[in-house]
């Protein structure tokens, strides 16, 4: 393909994606993320944003030396000292950028910077120099440009590109604009900046609207050549651009004559991959990987299908890394199917670890008729989960009409085991009232939510919790088909999180 009608794919799941609230990911796991992204062919890897967290630093130094063919890429304020420690992160890359930028709209320059125009444009400028310092390849946001006047827009990204920038990003960072209105911004620039044809302008679009995709394809229609995306559109908000979508989009519409590197069969991996890490579901109904996306239930539409697939399906599951004959796992099924879907679905276990969740594979089969993705990828959360300060060992309720719920507890601390029994207003209260029994810490639940995978009664329920605990907030994740074992569970994780 040639550089006209190449687009490339700037992955932030690990930066703009990772700053979700309870999406937090360690080292390790955005290795993970990272190796699956260069697998996946993205061009750019935002590892993260180096200042702002010794953990934020060290995944970005890892990940540059994990990592061989994608440019990493570090985000900064335009600040000399962000610059710095950006430069130090990225020491190991073997194809680094600097991403630095500043709000240009006049709502962040009079409200945010209480500056002006003409001060904002010289620090842009400043930082940009100052990066060139350290890398060759510097990328400059004009953060809020979806809400920056075109005319004062177009001065600062000239000025920028004169400073040696060799990418301008050009953010919807409120998720605003309309698509006709974004891909005229872009178009104001190719027609209005001079050298603007020597560096390659790039999107960052949010949902908060629901148009994130649209603008993006906006954008590149008028001439944009990267676009700045996560995996399943997580990140700020309402989220971003989800990869998947533009990567499919541009395959399904050949028309418009853009190419990406991406290797389509490997998007559903990697979708499940993050959606498990991240422990944030993927909606049923989401755009090329949820789970009814290739799914008919109407009987006019299972008839064209049975027909013709075309009729009712633009792409081949096939194309996504969907199998046509997925395989049934039952308490039937062995190891060897068990590896198989589980690296179908982007998780690769070593022997000891398989042997692990086989085990609790087996004990979930016994309870469900068919293990399903979404109870494979919650069996692999719990796995990572193992070494864990604190364990439940047990846990028997009491409850009913007319009876005082009343709950006991095992757990296992450090190799030391405790016990202890409480009442409370429900079930998951007491559990919890027993729990805080044996810790004795003061915590506070903030937020409490169950949602089911499938449909039925032998259902796993999945539990998300939100602890404070001296003036911080700590997230929790748990999975069981008994909806009280999978509520202590993460109350449990939030506490070992602190």
């Amino acid at each position: 393909m040639s550089d006209k009608d190449r687009v490339y794919i700037f992955d932030t799941t690990l930066r703009d994606g990772e700053q979700v609230p309870g999406c937090q990911l360690n080292t390790v796991e955005k290795i993970q993320v990272a190796k699956a992204l260069e697998e996946l062919g993205v061009d750019v890897i935002e590892a993260g944003f180096p200042i702002s967290s010794p953990g934020d630093f060290n995944s970005v130094v890892e990940i540059s030396k994990a990592v061989t063919w994608p440019r990493i890429c570090a985000l900064t304020r335009a600040v000399e000292k962000d610059i710095d420690v950006a430069a130090e992160a990225l020491r190991f890359a073997k194809s680094k950028r600097i991403h630095t930028g500043i709000g240009t709209s006049d709502q962040h320059i009079r409200y945010k910077f209480n500056s002006n125009r003409e001060e904002i444009l010289e620090r842009a400028v400043k930082a940009v120099r100052y990066a060139r310092k350290y890398v060759d390849d510097v990328e400059f946001y004009a953060e809020d440009a979806g809400r920056t006047d075109n005319e004062y827009l177009a001065r600062i990204v000239e000025a920028v590109i004169k400073a040696g920038a060799t990418v301008v990003n050009i953010p919807d960072t409120t998720g605003y604009c309309l698509p006709e209105e974004y891909g005229a911004k872009i178009r104001y620039l190719v027609e209005n900046v001079d050298g603007i044809d020597d560096v390659i302008i790039s999107t960052h679009c949010h949902n908060d609207l629901g148009m994130a995709t649209a603008n993006t394809m906006a954008g590149l229609i008028n001439g944009a050549r990267q676009c700045e995306v996560t995996i399943n559109g997580v990140g700020e908000r309402a989220g971003n651009t989800a990869l998947e979508e533009i990567a499919m989009i541009l395959r399904c519409h050949k028309s418009i004559g853009l190419q990406t590197n991406i290797n389509t069969r490997k998007i559903y991996p990697i979708s499940r991959t993050v959606s498990s890490l991240m422990n944030m579901p993927v909606q049923a109904n989401k755009a090329v990987v949820g789970r009814n996306a290739f799914a008919h239930s109407s009987g006019i539409h299972q008839d064209g299908v049975l027909k013709d697939m075309s009729t009712y399906e633009i792409m081949n599951p096939a194309d996504i890394g969907l199998d046509g004959n997925s395989i049934v796992l039952t308490a039937r099924s062995g190891r060897a199917a068990l590896r198989s879907r589980l690296e179908a679905l982007g998780v690769k276990p070593e022997d000891a670890a398989l042997d692990q969740l086989y085990k609790a594979f087996l004990k979930l089969a016994d309870q469900k008729k068919e293990v399903n993705d979404d109870d494979l990828l919650v069996l692999a959360g719990a796995e990572r989960s193992e070494n864990h300060h604190i364990k439940l060992d047990f846990l028997q309720v009491t409850s009913g009409v007319g009876v005082k719920p009343i709950a006991s507890i095992g757990v296992d601390i450090a190799g030391e085991k405790f016990e202890s029994a409480a009442v409370g207003n429900g079930p998951v209260d007491a559990a919890i009232n027993a729990l805080k029994n044996i810790v004795h810490r003061k915590m506070t639940l903030k937020e409490f939510t169950i949602q089911n995978i499938t449909k039925g009664s032998n259902d796993v329920g999945k539990v998300h919790m939100q602890v404070e605990h001296e003036g911080k907030v700590y997230y929790g994740f748990g999975a069981n088909t008994d909806i009280v074992v999978a509520s202590l569970e993460a109350y449990i994780d939030c506490i070992n999180k602190f």
